[in-house]
């Protein structure tokens, strides 16, 4: 089955009334025993949060704002794929497929579409215009949950080579951070003959042992992040990576708790400051968890972790490649340690600002990026 159905996001009035009532009824943990958030997210803040969610937030309004970008369903392998699909007006637009990983959706890129779908709108001329395809994972979001196992990273890569082949294009370009940095790479790698070149804004490579004896500045700190991620902020992935259901019983039971279990990253992951508000605002992070909740997707989207964490090559990327490297990024690596990996690299550059998130936090810098990316791809 190929067929393309037109979809919009339509929430029942039921699910809100719940998920209203079931905020009010949270029962709440003691607060921590620190003044920061290095014991998780502070009580208060969570409260205050809770709250704004559900007696302030407007789900309907926002629910309008992500339906003014045209959606589709269609079937593969299986699973209901749910995408955004804007094509430009343009008509050298280049198609380009952006993929989003955990703990982030589709709302990561509305603020990135429009401009890259039309930029002499938004500062740029027809030749930065792209085609924009946006997919939720399996099992995120409005994209149905695997049945069975198989559907990690490699499988997704094959999915978004056939969606792209679907929507009619045969040559094309990818884009992906966190999870979808490995989709990314990955339909490089199995899908050359169409596609063009990838941009990577957390390019997974590892140190290189060779370097290790001499290394820069700039890897040594990237050693430490590690090291940080390592011991302080990686015990989501080890959780997600072997027992996806034990953990979801609780998100999908707790609004408060599946809220917490993603701002947090919000605020770790980000280049905030300190608090994920200075960069993000409480509409833009409570859409990401809607997608989430709405969908009830808090397990299927943490079982990825199960069928990718352990199943996933690092070998060789001959692809044209570019990478944008974010000062926050979670996952930090050098060019020289990249090079091993990505053996083609056309587009390199280190940003002053941004983290995970980039798109989301810096939509600006992130277009920017891309624009620059495709054309040295390109050799405009």
């Amino acid at each position: 089955m190929s067929q393309i159905n037109p979809f919009t996001i339509d929430i029942d009035e039921e699910v809100l009334v719940d998920l209203r009532a079931r905020i009010s009824s949270t029962r709440w943990p003691d607060a921590e025993v620190v003044d920061d958030w290095s014991q998780g997210m502070p009580l208060d803040y969570a409260k205050d949060l809770a709250t704004y969610w559900a007696e302030s937030y407007d789900w309907r309004a926002r629910e309008a704002y992500h339906n003014r970008l045209p959606q589709f369903m269609t079937e593969i392998d299986g699973i209901d794929v749910h995408f955004i699909h804007v094509r430009s007006q343009h008509s050298d637009a280049r198609p380009l497929i952006i993929s989003h990983g955990w703990p982030g959706s589709v709302v990561e890129f509305h603020k990135v579409i429009e401009p890259l779908v039309d930029p002499v709108k938004h500062g740029g001329n027809a030749a930065d215009a792209f085609h924009v395809v946006c997919p939720s994972l399996v099992g995120y979001g409005f994209s149905s949950a695997a049945t069975e196992p198989g559907f990690g990273v490699d499988k997704m890569a094959e999915m978004w080579a056939e969606l792209m082949a679907r929507l009619g294009y045969d040559r094309y370009f990818a884009q992906g951070g966190d999870w979808g940095s490995m989709i990314t790479t990955l339909v490089s790698l199995l899908d050359p003959d169409h596609c063009a070149g990838i941009h990577l804004n957390m390019p997974v490579a590892g140190p290189d042992p060779d370097t290790l004896a001499d290394l820069t500045p700039d890897e040594s700190a990237a050693l430490e992040r590690l090291t940080y991620y390592d011991q302080w902020d990686s015990a989501y992935f080890k959780q997600q990576s072997t027992r996806p259901q034990t953990l979801g019983y609780a998100l999908a039971d707790s609004p408060v708790g599946q809220m917490c279990w993603i701002v947090e990253k919000f605020w770790s992951w980000t280049d905030c400051d300190g608090h994920p508000e200075n960069v993000l605002s409480r509409d833009e992070m409570l859409d990401n968890v809607m997608f989430y909740w709405v969908t009830n997707t808090a397990t299927s989207s943490a079982r990825l972790y199960w069928e990718s964490a352990r199943n996933t090559s690092l070998g060789e990327v001959p692809g044209p490649t570019a990478c944008s490297r974010f000062p926050l990024e979670i996952l930090g690596t050098s060019r020289r340690w990249a090079a091993k990996r990505f053996t083609d690299i056309r587009y390199w550059n280190d940003l002053e600002k941004g983290g995970h998130f980039a798109a989301f936090e810096q939509p600006e810098i992130f277009v920017d990026e891309l624009r620059r990316a495709f054309a040295a791809i390109e050799g405009d």
